[in-house]
């Protein structure tokens, strides 16, 4: 089924909003709920659906994610029958540039499409939390005859205006599409995700790259240029959990959502949507100390909790020492935290010392990020 597909990661964003978390890590690589990275899940939903040409396209502070993703043995992608592959900006006849938007990256690329010669491109993006296998996508997709199909999902209207926006009919042909419109006309947002006829997909690409006005992205430009043209553009509604982890807020949120549901998230009805690969630390197993409280969190391997902990995600590596409390906070790799600090609703990035008796976000008023060297809103 999917081997006429090739597929595309776009994990080059700086992640901005994330504040220090991304000063020298790209976002894609991030850890999430104790035990993961954020670049698992799009690599592990493509190695669950038989999706075996992967590319990941990195730019921003890549050296990190390059490393972590490898040959793509961690997901099964370095088979004989399958191909993991990491793609960043290089130098060719023509001079070296960074990539300018999602579509340019694609663009850049083309040579390589090339030689594939496939009969479908997935594009994906490397910062989003969810679970699923795309060949539902690639039928829905086929049966409709369609040029592009973008995957989409319902939000609420105060999130609306953070995404492109959908309207359609019946069977899910796109009317409109608007870019993070301030007032939006539906709740029908995409995902990011897009399957391409790749000769429709090449052409458009060519023509938008000599386009001086385009800013070169497939949300702002490719897309609409599609609709204006009358491409046959459709849309695919999703219906499990996704959320975008683009800020602190947000990045916090889905980890609270992943302990409240954890025993919905590790189980499908479709075995191959279940698993989420990743990395093994090779840690020792978490500890937890004979007075230590924890209730309602995720605890991974290589941790000593003797303190106590409520609502929270925990990494590897991380002590928490006695008279300390943690609640609903997301404590990242290789962090100590000293005896009797108290920390609330807060972010802790890697490798933080948080000395004794240490009093974080007490007022609780919103998400913070904390690394030692100050606090981020």
């Amino acid at each position: 089924m999917a081997k006429d597909v090739v597929s595309f990661i776009l994990a080059g964003g700086k992640g901005t909003r994330l504040a220090s978390l991304t000063k020298k890590m790209a976002k894609p690589a991030i850890s999430f709920a104790a035990r993961y990275r954020i670049i698992d899940f799009p690599l592990s939903n493509l190695a669950n659906s038989g999706f075996d040409n992967v590319s990941t396209i990195t730019q921003y502070e890549s050296i990190a994610l390059n490393a972590y993703i490898g040959n793509g043995e961690k997901w099964g992608l370095n088979g004989c029958r399958s191909v993991s592959n990491v793609l960043s900006p290089r130098q060719t006849e023509e001079g070296a540039s960074w990539f300018f938007g999602t579509a340019d990256a694609i663009y850049q690329n083309l040579d390589y499409l090339d030689e594939l010669k496939p009969s479908h491109v997935l594009i994906l993006s490397g910062d989003h939390i969810y679970k699923t296998i795309y060949v539902d996508l690639l039928n829905f997709h086929k049966l409709r005859r369609a040029d592009v199909t973008i995957s989409s999902i319902e939000v609420s209207l105060e999130e609306a205006s953070r995404f492109g926006i959908i309207t359609c009919d019946e069977q899910g042909k796109v009317l409109n599409f608007e870019e993070k419109p301030k007032l939006p006309k539906s709740t029908l947002a995409s995902m990011g995700i897009y399957i391409f006829k790749y000769e429709v997909l090449r052409n458009i690409l060519i023509k938008d790259h000599l386009d001086e006005n385009s800013t070169h992205d497939f949300g702002k430009d490719i897309i609409p240029y599609m609709l204006k043209n009358k491409y046959r553009v459709y849309t695919y509604i999703f219906k499990g959990y996704w959320r975008d982890v683009g800020t602190l807020a947000s990045l916090h949120q889905s980890n609270m959502d992943i302990i409240d549901e954890m025993h919905e998230f590790a189980k499908s009805e479709n075995d191959l949507v279940r698993h989420i690969y990743t990395e093994d630390t090779h840690s020792f197993p978490a500890y937890i100390g004979k007075s230590a409280k924890v209730a309602h969190s995720l605890i991974n391997q290589g941790a000593i909790v003797l303190g106590e902990v409520v609502n929270s995600v925990v990494s590897n590596e991380v002590l928490i020492e006695k008279g300390a409390l943690v609640n609903r906070c997301i404590v990242m790799n290789d962090v100590t935290i000293g005896k009797g600090a108290k920390i609330f609703d807060a972010i802790i990035a890697p490798h933080t010392y948080i000395e004794e008796n240490k009093i974080i976000n007490a007022e609780r008023k919103q998400i913070i990020l904390y690394s030692g060297e100050g606090e981020d809103e």
